[in-house]
Order: C-alpha cells, then sequence, then structure tokens
C-alpha cells in the first residue's frame, strides 16, 4: 500500500479520541505525516500493519495515536494489576525513553498509565513502578524479559504490541528475545500487532508473518533511504588532518546543534578532548559512559545547553533530537545502514540539514558501498587551506571508571589492575 495524495488528513478528519486530538492541538500537530496519514485509518481498524518510512516521519506518533484510541475506545475487561494492556519493545535505551516521552505528551489528557524500563540503571525503582499497575508499558528486550521471569508483570491479557525498528533487533541480536515475548502473549487473532522498520526486507517480514494476523504491508510514497532535506557533501583528508579540517568546518559553519559520529569509544574520547581544548563544548555518548550520565548529556544537548555531541554508533539509533542542523561523520561507518542512520539524525520531519563525511584512508573502504546503497555519488568538497585550522592542545578527559565497593575500595569486576602501556593513537591524531 502506498500513498496517492499529496494532500495528507489532518488529525481532526480521523475520528480519534477527544483527549488524543487535545493532546495533538496543544502540541501545534494540525495535518498527519506521510506515515501517519497511512497507518492511522488501519490500525484504528483493527488490522495488523507492517509498516516502513524514514527515520523522523513520525511513526512513534503514528502507533502511539492509533494505539492509544484502541485502548479507550474499549475498555480492555478484568486484568490484574500486573498485566499490560500494551507492550513497546524498543531495541535501545535511548529510544525506549524517546517512546515514553512521546507517550507521555500524547497521552497527557488520558488516564493511560504509562512505565518504561530498560538496562543500566535504576532496576528497583522500575520494579517498583511495574507493581503498581500500568496499561502501557515499553522496554527494552533485556530488561523485559528479566522482569517477565521474575513475574512482574505477564502479557495474558494483552491487546496491543508494537515493534519500533524492527531492522535494528537483528542488527544487535535481540530475534531470540522478541520471539520470547511474542510466543507468551496471546495469539496473534487476539491482538493487534504493529511492526515499523526503516526496511521491510525479507526476514523482517518473515518474523511479521510469523507472529502477527495478516499484516498489512504499508511503504511511504517517498522510497528513497535518505531525507531530501540532507545536504551531503564529503571530504577525503588524510587521517592526521581530521581533527584541523573538523575545527576549520565547525568554525566556518557554526552549526547550532550538532553530532559527531566515530567508530571507537577511543576516538570519542580523543575528538572531545580537542573540541574541549579549542574552546568547542561539548559531551560524549558511547558505550561505556554511566546511564545517568548519558541521560544528563542527553538532556543538555536536547535542551540546547550544549551544542555538540559526540557518539559511536550507540547514539545512531534512536535518539529523537528537534533542529540537529549538521552531522559530521568523522569516521565514515563501515556498514551503509549506518550511514543513513546517522545522517537522519538531522532533516527530520522535512527540515533542513547538512551531513558532512571523512573518507580518510582507514575508513575509505566502505565508500563505494555506501554511495551503491543510497544509490548515488556523495558530493566530494575540496580541502582549503583556510579549513585546516592549527588545533590548540588537547585537553585531558576523564573516563568512567569501574564503580568500586565500599568497603574494600576494590573494583566491582575484581580483576587486577592492568599493567600500564603507551596507546596507540586514535584515527585522526594530528602529527
Amino acid at each position: 500500500m502506498t500513498s496517492n495524495s499529496d494532500v495528507t488528513p489532518a488529525f481532526s478528519d480521523l475520528d480519534l479520541p477527544e483527549s488524543l486530538l487535545k493532546a495533538t492541538n496543544k502540541l501545534g500537530f494540525d495535518r498527519c505525516t506521510e506515515i501517519q496519514g497511512l497507518s492511522l485509518p488501519i490500525i484504528a481498524n483493527g488490522q495488523d500493519i507492517a509498516a516502513q518510512a524514514q527515520t523522523g516521519t513520525g511513526k512513534t506518533a503514528a502507533f502511539l495515536l492509533g494505539a492509544f484510541a484502541r485502548l479507550l475506545n474499549h475498555d480492555g475487561g478484568e486484568r490484574d494489576q500486573n498485566q499490560p494492556r500494551m507492550l513497546v519493545i524498543a531495541p535501545t535505551r535511548e529510544l525506549a525513553i524517546q517512546i515514553a516521552k512521546d507517550a507521555e505528551s500524547l497521552g497527557q489528557f488520558t488516564d493511560l498509565r504509562t512505565a518504561v524500563v530498560y538496562g543500566g540503571i535504576d532496576y528497583e525503582k522500575q520494579r517498583k513502578q511495574l507493581s503498581t499497575g500500568i496499561d502501557v508499558l515499553i522496554g527494552t528486550p533485556g530488561r523485559l524479559i528479566d522482569y517477565f521471569k521474575q513475574k512482574v508483570f505477564n502479557l495474558k491479557k494483552l491487546e496491543i504490541v508494537v515493534l519500533d525498528e524492527a531492522d535494528r533487533m537483528f542488527d544487535l541480536g535481540f530475534i531470540a528475545d522478541i520471539r520470547f515475548l511474542l510466543r507468551r502473549m496471546p495469539e496473534p487473532t487476539q491482538r493487534t500487532s504493529m511492526l515499523f522498520s526503516a526496511t521491510l526486507s525479507h526476514r523482517v517480514m518473515e518474523l511479521a508473518y510469523e507472529h502477527m494476523d495478516n499484516p498489512m504491508p504499508v511503504k511511504t510514497e517517498d522510497t528513497g533511504v535518505t531525507a531530501d532535506g540532507v545536504n551531503q557533501q564529503l571530504f577525503q583528508p588524510a587521517t592526521d588532518e581530521k581533527i584541523s579540517l573538523l575545527l576549520g568546518l565547525i568554525g566556518q559553519m557554526n552549526p547550532a546543534r550538532s553530532i559527531i559520529f566515530v567508530n571507537t569509544k577511543r576516538t570519542a574520547e580523543y575528538v572531545e578532548g580537542y573540541l574541549l581544548g579549542n574552546e568547542v563544548p561539548c559531551g560524549t555518548l558511547s558505550g561505556d559512559v554511566r546511564q545517568n550520565k548519558r541521560q544528563r548529556i542527553l538532556a543538555d544537548f536536547t535542551a540546547g545547553k550544549l551544542p555538540v555531541l559526540i557518539a559511536t554508533d550507540v547514539a545512531a539509533r534512536g535518539l529523537h533530537i528537534d533542529a540537529v542542523t549538521h552531522v559530521f561523520n568523522f569516521d565514515l561507518p563501515q556498514q551503509a545502514e549506518d550511514y543513513v542512520h546517522r545522517i537522519g539524525r538531522t532533516a527530520r520531519a522535512g527540515t533542513q540539514g547538512e551531513a558532512v563525511s571523512f573518507a580518510c584512508e582507514e575508513y575509505s573502504f566502505s565508500l563505494p558501498e555506501i554511495q551503491d546503497y543510497i544509490g548515488k555519488p556523495i558530493p566530494l568538497s575540496p580541502i582549503t587551506n583556510e579549513l585546516l585550522v592549527t588545533p590548540k592542545k588537547a585537553k585531558r578527559v576523564e573516563r568512567d571508571r569501574p564503580p568500586t565497593h565500599k568497603k574494600s575500595g576494590k573494583r566491582s569486576d575484581n580483576k587486577s589492575k592492568p599493567r600500564r602501556r603507551r596507546p596507540n593513537k586514535p584515527s585522526g591524531s594530528p602529527k
């Protein structure tokens, strides 16, 4: 099913409950995006859906509004306090947190109770919240299964399940966990199932047809893998020119809000040191950053207090941050799909954005695959002397340390302190 009209319906035309229309009006939502206009009528009819859409097109609001409408129009019958009516499964904690925020905004005038669970923080706090009784449960696979096995909740009365970014579930190795949860829900004919994905690949559709009730496939009319509003450009610096070029481009472009993607946490710390040393405020997200610190950095970046975010691919999916003006691929990603996910952080919901990529000798091998995947070459820009600034000395960045036992002061991983040795320079190290 594809769209044949340039005009999407207004939310007021879709027979949504008044409490949801009140929320969309307050949030300034007037007309549906394309994916919302296509999917909301299908969800309203109670039909299962497998939808493909670009990131930033409003798919989260599509499944939340559609699902909330069904929950509000049906009382759900008798159920125990530990039996949620709706489950949303997300591949990353960042995405789960963002879905929960959107659910809170869109459901603010309803009496639906929502909770979000994810690993890395607040185990007992999240568990206690579930024990008070909720309608909508949002979470990542590992933490959901943990609580499920402990009988903190069960899925016997589940009415709606949503798999968000299903293709990413495969990439991260979560499909066995997803199947575990799906097999403990009511039969596909007894629930409404929704699947949203950047691509409806063979493996994604196989999952859909196995665990859903004849889902309706939906694709937006714009089938390009990258948004039209992203202006892409490519530079080919030597590895030891990358820091100089990055500082030069930041100085020239003066981005209001930008994300710099790197391939390793070590390079993230290295770039952060040089940016701080050259008076560019920034924060870093990588796999070993503590969860409370991650949330604080994201909150500051979202609020505009922090203009630059440095991230590994742990942050390439699930970040829903408005007004990201620039994305810099300091390291060209090794997978073509990751390139699309990274640059999709800008030009969201029809806005404009810049995506700048460095193809150095270490990572340029992935360039042909990326250009083949997006169906066009990335325009090459020249490196001028004006862009290669001389960086000031990098600032030392304090790394997160493993937690220590209060009594002994020893590291909790019980490993002996490793022998110190001089590390190799990360990608982009100036001579």
